[in-house]
Protein backbone atom coordinates (compact mmCIF):
# COMPACT_ATOMS: atom_id res chain seq x y z
CA UNK A 1 0.00 0.00 0.00
CA UNK A 2 1.23 3.47 -0.84
CA UNK A 3 2.43 5.50 2.14
CA UNK A 4 0.73 8.56 0.67
CA UNK A 5 -2.97 9.12 1.42
CA UNK A 6 -5.32 8.44 -1.48
CA UNK A 7 -6.01 12.12 -2.13
CA UNK A 8 -7.85 11.43 -5.38
CA UNK A 9 -10.13 8.89 -3.71
CA UNK A 10 -10.84 11.21 -0.79
CA UNK A 11 -11.58 14.11 -3.16
CA UNK A 12 -13.98 12.06 -5.24
CA UNK A 13 -15.66 10.67 -2.13
CA UNK A 14 -16.14 14.24 -0.87
CA UNK A 15 -17.58 15.33 -4.20
CA UNK A 16 -20.04 12.44 -4.27
CA UNK A 17 -21.20 13.45 -0.79
CA UNK A 18 -21.60 17.06 -1.90
CA UNK A 19 -23.43 16.22 -5.15
CA UNK A 20 -25.36 13.28 -3.59
CA UNK A 21 -24.69 11.12 -6.61
CA UNK A 22 -21.86 9.54 -8.53
CA UNK A 23 -23.15 11.04 -11.78
CA UNK A 24 -23.30 14.55 -10.30
CA UNK A 25 -19.77 14.26 -8.93
CA UNK A 26 -18.52 13.02 -12.29
CA UNK A 27 -20.10 16.00 -14.10
CA UNK A 28 -18.70 18.49 -11.57
CA UNK A 29 -15.17 17.12 -11.92
CA UNK A 30 -15.29 16.50 -15.67
CA UNK A 31 -14.61 12.77 -15.45
CA UNK A 32 -16.58 9.63 -16.14
CA UNK A 33 -18.91 7.97 -13.65
CA UNK A 34 -16.73 4.85 -13.91
CA UNK A 35 -13.69 6.87 -12.83
CA UNK A 36 -15.51 8.13 -9.72
CA UNK A 37 -16.82 4.69 -8.92
CA UNK A 38 -13.37 3.09 -9.20
CA UNK A 39 -11.80 5.80 -7.01
CA UNK A 40 -14.40 5.40 -4.27
CA UNK A 41 -14.16 1.59 -4.45
CA UNK A 42 -10.36 1.80 -4.17
CA UNK A 43 -10.70 4.09 -1.14
CA UNK A 44 -13.18 1.70 0.52
CA UNK A 45 -10.78 -1.18 0.01
CA UNK A 46 -7.90 0.83 1.38
CA UNK A 47 -9.84 2.01 4.46
CA UNK A 48 -11.48 -1.37 5.08
CA UNK A 49 -15.11 -0.29 5.13
CA UNK A 50 -18.04 0.71 2.91
CA UNK A 51 -18.67 4.42 2.53
CA UNK A 52 -22.04 4.23 0.77
CA UNK A 53 -25.06 1.99 0.64
CA UNK A 54 -26.04 1.93 -3.02
CA UNK A 55 -29.15 0.72 -4.80
CA UNK A 56 -30.37 1.48 -8.29
CA UNK A 57 -32.50 4.32 -6.89
CA UNK A 58 -30.79 5.48 -3.73
CA UNK A 59 -27.39 6.46 -2.45
CA UNK A 60 -26.80 6.88 1.30
CA UNK A 61 -23.75 7.23 3.49
CA UNK A 62 -23.00 4.39 5.86
CA UNK A 63 -22.14 5.17 9.47
CA UNK A 64 -18.49 4.68 8.50
CA UNK A 65 -18.98 7.11 5.59
CA UNK A 66 -20.64 9.65 7.88
CA UNK A 67 -17.63 9.54 10.20
CA UNK A 68 -15.27 10.49 7.34
CA UNK A 69 -17.41 12.76 5.15
CA UNK A 70 -16.89 16.06 6.98
CA UNK A 71 -13.11 15.69 7.12
CA UNK A 72 -12.92 14.57 3.48
CA UNK A 73 -14.99 17.57 2.38
CA UNK A 74 -12.79 19.88 4.45
CA UNK A 75 -9.71 18.36 2.81
CA UNK A 76 -11.27 18.93 -0.62
CA UNK A 77 -12.07 22.57 0.22
CA UNK A 78 -8.52 23.16 1.49
CA UNK A 79 -7.05 21.69 -1.70
CA UNK A 80 -9.29 23.95 -3.81
CA UNK A 81 -8.20 26.96 -1.75
CA UNK A 82 -4.52 26.10 -2.25
CA UNK A 83 -5.00 25.81 -6.03
CA UNK A 84 -6.96 29.05 -6.20
CA UNK A 85 -4.30 30.89 -4.22
CA UNK A 86 -1.57 29.47 -6.45
CA UNK A 87 -3.46 30.53 -9.57
CA UNK A 88 -3.88 34.03 -8.16
CA UNK A 89 -0.16 34.27 -7.38
CA UNK A 90 0.84 33.01 -10.83
CA UNK A 91 -1.51 35.44 -12.57
CA UNK A 92 -0.39 38.51 -10.59
CA UNK A 93 2.92 40.15 -11.46
CA UNK A 94 4.69 39.74 -8.13
CA UNK A 95 7.67 37.94 -6.62
CA UNK A 96 11.35 37.44 -7.43
CA UNK A 97 12.70 37.08 -10.98
CA UNK A 98 16.18 35.62 -11.47
CA UNK A 99 17.38 37.21 -14.71
CA UNK A 100 20.70 36.53 -16.48
CA UNK A 101 22.05 39.24 -18.81
CA UNK A 102 25.37 39.72 -20.64
CA UNK A 103 27.46 42.09 -18.56
CA UNK A 104 28.18 44.97 -20.93
CA UNK A 105 24.66 44.99 -22.33
CA UNK A 106 23.13 44.73 -18.87
CA UNK A 107 25.08 47.68 -17.49
CA UNK A 108 24.42 49.92 -20.52
CA UNK A 109 20.89 49.03 -21.52
CA UNK A 110 19.08 46.98 -18.86
CA UNK A 111 20.08 48.56 -15.55
CA UNK A 112 18.96 52.07 -16.68
CA UNK A 113 15.49 50.66 -17.47
CA UNK A 114 14.93 49.06 -14.08
CA UNK A 115 13.72 52.16 -12.19
CA UNK A 116 10.83 52.50 -14.65
CA UNK A 117 10.07 48.78 -14.39
CA UNK A 118 9.94 48.85 -10.58
CA UNK A 119 7.70 51.90 -10.64
CA UNK A 120 5.27 49.96 -12.84
CA UNK A 121 5.53 46.69 -10.86
CA UNK A 122 6.40 47.45 -7.22
CA UNK A 123 5.63 43.88 -6.09
CA UNK A 124 8.36 42.39 -8.33
CA UNK A 125 12.02 42.13 -7.38
CA UNK A 126 14.87 41.10 -9.70
CA UNK A 127 18.04 39.19 -8.99
CA UNK A 128 20.16 40.46 -11.92
CA UNK A 129 23.02 38.13 -12.84
CA UNK A 130 25.57 39.92 -15.07
CA UNK A 131 27.96 37.64 -16.95
CA UNK A 132 29.00 37.00 -20.53
CA UNK A 133 29.09 33.25 -19.84
CA UNK A 134 25.97 31.39 -20.98
CA UNK A 135 24.07 30.16 -17.93
CA UNK A 136 21.99 26.98 -17.72
CA UNK A 137 18.56 28.46 -17.04
CA UNK A 138 17.01 25.23 -15.80
CA UNK A 139 20.03 23.80 -13.99
CA UNK A 140 20.93 27.08 -12.28
CA UNK A 141 17.36 28.09 -11.44
CA UNK A 142 16.95 31.20 -13.61
CA UNK A 143 13.51 32.42 -14.64
CA UNK A 144 14.72 34.15 -17.80
CA UNK A 145 17.73 35.53 -19.64
CA UNK A 146 18.63 38.03 -22.30
CA UNK A 147 20.91 36.45 -24.87
CA UNK A 148 22.80 37.92 -27.78
CA UNK A 149 23.27 35.17 -30.33
CA UNK A 150 23.10 34.23 -33.99
CA UNK A 151 20.59 31.56 -33.04
CA UNK A 152 19.00 31.01 -29.62
CA UNK A 153 19.23 27.69 -27.81
CA UNK A 154 16.52 25.55 -29.40
CA UNK A 155 15.70 23.91 -26.04
CA UNK A 156 14.45 27.25 -24.72
CA UNK A 157 11.49 29.45 -25.60
CA UNK A 158 12.96 32.54 -27.29
CA UNK A 159 11.38 35.91 -28.12
CA UNK A 160 13.43 38.12 -30.44
CA UNK A 161 13.64 41.75 -29.37
CA UNK A 162 15.89 43.24 -32.04
CA UNK A 163 18.81 42.44 -34.35
CA UNK A 164 22.35 43.09 -33.17
CA UNK A 165 25.20 43.34 -35.65
CA UNK A 166 28.92 43.10 -34.88
CA UNK A 167 31.11 45.96 -36.12
CA UNK A 168 34.85 45.81 -36.87
CA UNK A 169 36.52 48.95 -35.55
CA UNK A 170 39.80 50.80 -35.42
CA UNK A 171 40.86 54.20 -34.14
CA UNK A 172 41.85 56.87 -36.68
CA UNK A 173 45.33 56.84 -35.10
CA UNK A 174 45.66 53.10 -35.76
CA UNK A 175 44.63 53.52 -39.39
CA UNK A 176 47.11 56.40 -39.82
CA UNK A 177 49.96 54.26 -38.52
CA UNK A 178 49.11 50.86 -40.00
CA UNK A 179 46.88 51.59 -42.98
CA UNK A 180 43.25 50.78 -43.67
CA UNK A 181 42.43 47.08 -44.27
CA UNK A 182 40.37 46.87 -47.45
CA UNK A 183 39.77 43.11 -47.50
CA UNK A 184 39.33 40.69 -44.56
CA UNK A 185 42.50 38.83 -45.56
CA UNK A 186 44.44 42.05 -44.87
CA UNK A 187 43.63 41.56 -41.19
CA UNK A 188 46.21 38.78 -41.03
CA UNK A 189 48.85 41.53 -40.98
CA UNK A 190 47.17 43.47 -38.16
CA UNK A 191 46.72 43.16 -34.41
CA UNK A 192 43.16 41.88 -33.95
CA UNK A 193 41.82 41.33 -30.47
CA UNK A 194 39.80 38.26 -29.48
CA UNK A 195 36.67 37.51 -27.44
CA UNK A 196 36.59 34.26 -25.46
CA UNK A 197 32.83 33.65 -25.42
CA UNK A 198 32.30 33.59 -29.18
CA UNK A 199 29.70 30.92 -29.92
CA UNK A 200 31.72 29.03 -32.52
CA UNK A 201 35.38 29.55 -31.65
CA UNK A 202 37.19 32.84 -32.05
CA UNK A 203 37.03 33.14 -35.83
CA UNK A 204 35.68 36.07 -37.83
CA UNK A 205 33.57 34.83 -40.75
CA UNK A 206 33.05 37.60 -43.32
CA UNK A 207 30.73 37.73 -46.31
CA UNK A 208 30.02 40.48 -48.84
CA UNK A 209 27.20 41.40 -51.18
CA UNK A 210 28.71 39.32 -53.97
CA UNK A 211 28.59 36.19 -51.83
CA UNK A 212 32.34 36.01 -51.23
CA UNK A 213 33.46 34.56 -47.92
CA UNK A 214 36.60 34.98 -45.88
CA UNK A 215 37.51 33.66 -42.43
CA UNK A 216 40.08 35.29 -40.16
CA UNK A 217 41.44 34.14 -36.81
CA UNK A 218 42.20 37.20 -34.66
CA UNK A 219 45.86 37.40 -33.75
CA UNK A 220 46.80 40.01 -31.19
CA UNK A 221 48.09 40.57 -27.67
CA UNK A 222 44.73 40.46 -25.86
CA UNK A 223 41.81 38.06 -25.56
CA UNK A 224 38.99 38.85 -23.13
CA UNK A 225 35.83 37.45 -21.56
CA UNK A 226 34.10 40.85 -21.61
CA UNK A 227 34.11 43.13 -24.63
CA UNK A 228 34.48 46.32 -22.55
CA UNK A 229 38.06 45.25 -21.87
CA UNK A 230 38.81 45.68 -25.59
CA UNK A 231 37.84 49.36 -25.70
CA UNK A 232 40.97 50.90 -24.09
CA UNK A 233 43.22 49.11 -26.60
CA UNK A 234 41.03 50.31 -29.45
CA UNK A 235 40.88 53.91 -28.26
CA UNK A 236 44.66 54.00 -27.80
CA UNK A 237 45.06 53.00 -31.45
CA UNK A 238 46.86 49.74 -30.63
CA UNK A 239 44.61 47.19 -32.36
CA UNK A 240 41.50 46.30 -34.35
CA UNK A 241 38.56 44.60 -32.66
CA UNK A 242 34.97 43.58 -33.20
CA UNK A 243 32.33 45.08 -30.91
CA UNK A 244 28.57 44.63 -30.86
CA UNK A 245 26.81 47.66 -32.31
CA UNK A 246 25.30 48.63 -28.95
CA UNK A 247 28.88 49.28 -27.75
CA UNK A 248 30.32 50.56 -31.03
CA UNK A 249 27.69 53.24 -31.68
CA UNK A 250 28.80 55.73 -29.02
CA UNK A 251 32.46 55.60 -30.10
CA UNK A 252 31.66 55.88 -33.81
CA UNK A 253 29.31 58.79 -33.10
CA UNK A 254 32.01 60.80 -31.30
CA UNK A 255 34.64 59.97 -33.93
CA UNK A 256 37.00 58.12 -31.62
CA UNK A 257 36.54 54.86 -33.57
CA UNK A 258 35.88 54.13 -37.22
CA UNK A 259 33.92 51.20 -38.65
CA UNK A 260 36.10 49.40 -41.21
CA UNK A 261 35.45 46.75 -43.87
CA UNK A 262 31.93 48.11 -44.18
CA UNK A 263 31.43 46.30 -47.51
CA UNK A 264 31.76 43.06 -45.58
CA UNK A 265 29.66 41.75 -42.70
CA UNK A 266 29.98 39.29 -39.88
CA UNK A 267 27.03 37.03 -38.96
CA UNK A 268 24.29 39.19 -37.49
CA UNK A 269 22.81 38.04 -34.23
CA UNK A 270 19.80 39.11 -32.25
CA UNK A 271 18.78 40.04 -28.75
CA UNK A 272 16.48 37.33 -27.35
CA UNK A 273 14.41 37.06 -24.20
CA UNK A 274 14.58 33.37 -23.32
CA UNK A 275 12.70 31.30 -20.75
CA UNK A 276 12.65 27.60 -19.91
CA UNK A 277 8.97 27.30 -20.85
CA UNK A 278 6.21 29.58 -22.17
CA UNK A 279 3.43 27.25 -21.01
CA UNK A 280 4.23 27.58 -17.30
CA UNK A 281 5.63 31.12 -17.38
CA UNK A 282 4.29 33.17 -14.43
CA UNK A 283 2.84 36.64 -14.85
CA UNK A 284 5.92 38.34 -13.36
CA UNK A 285 8.09 36.97 -16.19
CA UNK A 286 5.48 37.81 -18.80
CA UNK A 287 5.32 41.49 -17.82
CA UNK A 288 9.13 41.72 -17.76
CA UNK A 289 9.25 40.25 -21.28
CA UNK A 290 6.65 42.73 -22.53
CA UNK A 291 8.46 45.64 -20.86
CA UNK A 292 11.82 44.75 -22.42
CA UNK A 293 10.26 44.20 -25.84
CA UNK A 294 8.68 47.66 -25.65
CA UNK A 295 11.90 49.37 -24.56
CA UNK A 296 14.46 47.45 -26.63
CA UNK A 297 12.75 46.65 -29.93
CA UNK A 298 13.89 50.03 -31.33
CA UNK A 299 16.90 50.82 -29.13
CA UNK A 300 18.73 54.13 -29.23
CA UNK A 301 21.95 52.70 -30.61
CA UNK A 302 20.18 51.65 -33.82
CA UNK A 303 18.79 55.15 -34.30
CA UNK A 304 21.97 57.03 -33.47
CA UNK A 305 24.53 56.35 -36.21
CA UNK A 306 22.86 53.75 -38.40
CA UNK A 307 25.13 50.84 -37.50
CA UNK A 308 23.84 47.36 -38.17
CA UNK A 309 20.86 48.28 -40.37
CA UNK A 310 18.54 45.43 -41.33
Amino acid sequence: MSKLPDFEGLAMFAKVVEERSFAGAARAMGVSVATVSRAVGRLEERLGGRLFNRTSRRLALTDFGHSLAERAMRLYDEAEAVENAARELSSRPRGLIRLAVPMSFGLRWVAPLLPDFFRLYPEISIDLHLSDATVDLVGEGFDAALRIAVLPDSSLVARRLCPIAPVVLAAPAYIARHGLPRHPRDLKDHHCLGYAYRRRQDIWHFTNGAGEEESVTPSGPLRVTNADALVPMLLEGLAIAELPEFMAAEHVADGRLTAILTDWSLPKGGLYFVTPSARTRPAKVGVLADFLVERLSEPAWRRSVGLGED
